[in-house]
């Protein structure tokens, strides 16, 4: 899976900008599905189906966090706002790319004071001399990612966006390699999570699912001094339990609960204290679905260098298989 990963993850995608990743999605998935569509919202919606049983929506989205132009001054240098949770102290020193190919340097004006480091104090060098230089490659409303190139650590991988292309992948791989599933699986590669789950919510909308299962990148306990959490990488798959924006479908945790130990697969329980999925845009599609969500674990998140366990990646996709699999009579 690390080619796929790496192919995924250096795609570009920032919420709202997500055609080219889109396209690195679909022309994975085209020879594993019979139906594939793209919606008004850009959600990437593919059909594989099944023998008549549930209608099963597989969500990931394939948006990641990235910067938006605002205002280019006279010397070249460009400001911007976020797209997503972006931390100042994080992005300051980063390399950024646009779709077009430019690439950037993010800078910082002085500050004394590090507690007063603010996006605000932040700008992009393009290498500009001068604001018509700087807009003949980027305009006001363009958008970028941050540019780092995917790191092989053996049982250990590390790339930007692997919020939530890590999901993708785990999506993908359950299209390759399920066979005669009993149910009607939509895989929804969705946009704008980042953004407020705006694309899982149109695309549950227009399918109307029996059952939702989302899949993320979760926060881990397990480094120096880390907030106190259950999750750890190489912990296996982990289902979740909550987070701030749902409380996952109880029954439907529980079966995931049952089937990972029925099948011998690797898992652990997240209660996540901050932090929210297109779980609940699912679950309160219409009248409600019932929604859960595995988690992949995932060290950095919202950094440049977010990393994953392979074991926890391939715990992942052999649960969702067997989900997809069996009954889903909870």
């Amino acid at each position: 899976m690390k080619d796929l990963i790496k192919k995924v993850t250096e795609a570009f995608g920032p919420s709202g900008a997500e055609g080219s990743v889109r396209e690195v999605i679909r022309k994975e998935i085209e020879p594993y599905v019979d139906e594939i569509r793209v919606d008004a919202l850009g959600n990437l919606i593919a059909l594989k189906k099944g023998k008549g049983g549930k209608k099963v929506i597989l969500d990931g989205h394939m948006d990641e966090i990235g910067l938006m132009v605002t205002h280019i001054d006279d010397k070249g240098f460009l400001r911007f706002g976020n797209i997503g949770g972006v931390n100042p102290f994080v992005a300051l020193g980063q390399r950024v790319y646009f779709e077009n190919g430019t690439m950037g340097v993010i800078g910082s004006e002085r500050v004394d004071d590090p507690k007063d480091l603010k996006l605000e104090k932040l700008f992009i060098d393009i290498g500009a001399k001068s604001k018509e230089e700087a807009a003949a490659k980027v305009n006001v409303g363009d958008s970028c990612a941050f540019y780092q190139p995917f790191v092989d650590l053996g049982d250990r991988v590390v790339a930007k966006a692997m919020d939530d292309r890590i999901a993708c992948v785990v999506i993908i791989e359950v299209l390759k390699r399920l066979k005669d599933a009993p149910h009607d699986i939509y895989a929804v590669f969705a946009t704008q999570e980042e953004v407020g789950l705006r694309g899982a919510r149109a695309a549950a909308y227009g399918i109307t699912p029996d059952v939702g299962i989302a899949f993320d990148v979760t926060r881990t306990g397990d480094t120096p001094k880390a907030r106190t959490m259950e999750v750890s990488l190489g912990g296996g798959a982990a289902i979740k339990v909550k987070d701030s924006s749902v409380i996952a479908h109880p029954a439907l945790k529980n079966y995931m609960v049952k089937v990972a130990k029925e099948k011998g697969i690797k898992y652990q329980m997240e209660v996540l204290e901050a932090g929210g999925t297109d779980t609940s845009a699912i679950q309160m599609t219409k009248a409600g679905i019932p929604a859960g969500c595995i988690s992949i674990p995932c060290r950095y998140i919202h950094s440049p260098c977010e990393m994953v366990d392979m074991g926890d990646v391939e715990a992942c996709v052999l649960l969702a298989k067997a989900l997809c699999e069996s009954s889903l009579e909870f």
